[in-house]
């Protein structure tokens, strides 16, 4: 061997060889999610349960509308009192009444008392009188012819009660005769009409006579 020639390189280390590894399973893809719908709702949640904030919140309201009821109670009894304080001033400063000449409590008799009218005597018989007493010629029915003179001071009107009777003085029938508004002294005839038939000397009788005041 020539000197002339270079060294062998030395050896270099060989890589082991790549062997692949065992393939396993592959792993399960999952399908792509659909997105989610505008239109669909949320679930509903049940509200939290109210704090201790809620209960102190209540409770100031509470207290706010007391007080102000109290204050209300109050301010209306100090107007009412106040107005009975004032009723009660003026009724001590009321002046006397006009005409008084003393300080005396005013009674119901200090008034003069009216002076009382003469009552009107309902009785007249004493200003009617019976002037005919017949009965017709056709039915024989008995009438009375009456006249009224006023012997009061004022208008009135006068109602007279006539009974018919027989010669024995027995009733056949009763009439009725009426005078409105005769003046004072003034005269009036009215007449009082019987009902059924009377038998021949029927007579007339003034039983009453009622006068009132116009």
């Amino acid at each position: 061997m020539s000197d002339n020639f270079p060294p062998p390189p030395p050896e270099q280390p060989q890589p082991a060889p790549h062997t692949p590894a065992q393939a396993g399973p592959e792993p399960e893809r999952s399908s792509p999610q659909p997105p989610p719908s505008p239109w669909a709702r949320e679930p509903w949640a049940a509200p939290a349960p109210a704090g201790p904030a809620r209960k102190g919140r209540t409770g100031l309201i509470v207290t706010l509308v007391l007080g102000v009821s109290f204050a209300l109670v109050g301010a209306v009894v100090v107007l009412v009192y106040s107005l009975m304080q004032s009723a009660w001033d003026s009724a001590a400063l009321s002046p006397e009444r006009p005409g008084s000449s003393s300080s005396a409590p005013y009674t119901e008799e200090d008034e003069e008392e009216p002076d009382e009218e003469p009552e009107f005597d309902t009785d007249g018989t004493a200003d009617v009188t019976i002037t005919k007493c017949t009965r017709d010629s056709l039915i024989d029915w008995p009438h009375a012819e009456l006249e009224v003179v006023n012997g009061t001071g004022s208008t009135a009107a006068y109602v007279a009660y006539v009974s018919f009777v027989d010669r024995d003085g027995e009733l056949v029938s009763e009439g009725l005769a009426v005078a409105e508004d005769v003046a004072p002294g003034e005269k009036a005839t009215m007449t009082a009409q019987g009902t059924g038939e009377a038998p021949e000397g029927t007579k007339c009788r003034l039983d009453r006579v009622q006068r009132d005041a116009m």
